[in-house]
């Protein structure tokens, strides 16, 4: 199944983007909201963004949003890391 959202074309005249920026800046924001709401994973987050892990990492860090990482993800992590 896919989406697709309809941007008006006055909404789209009036966004202060450069016409080639604006799908993929319309993408990430809507990832970035998702994902600081708890909707999405960071990887689902950063499926729809089309980012790389390290850039995507970045655009919640400078938006001050935190990661959704408990102290049970870190012991997931450090027991699968000693495997």
């Amino acid at each position: 199944m896919s989406i697709q959202l309809q941007i008006p074309d006055s909404v789209a005249q009036a966004m202060r983007l450069p016409p080639l920026e604006q799908q993929q800046q319309l993408m990430v924001e809507l990832a970035v909201a998702l994902y600081a709401r708890g909707i999405l994973s960071f990887g689902k987050a950063r499926e729809v963004a089309g980012l790389g892990k390290y850039e995507c990492g970045l655009v919640p860090g400078k938006r001050s949003i935190p990661r959704h990482y408990t102290a049970d993800d870190l012991h997931d992590d450090v027991t699968y890391a000693r495997r």
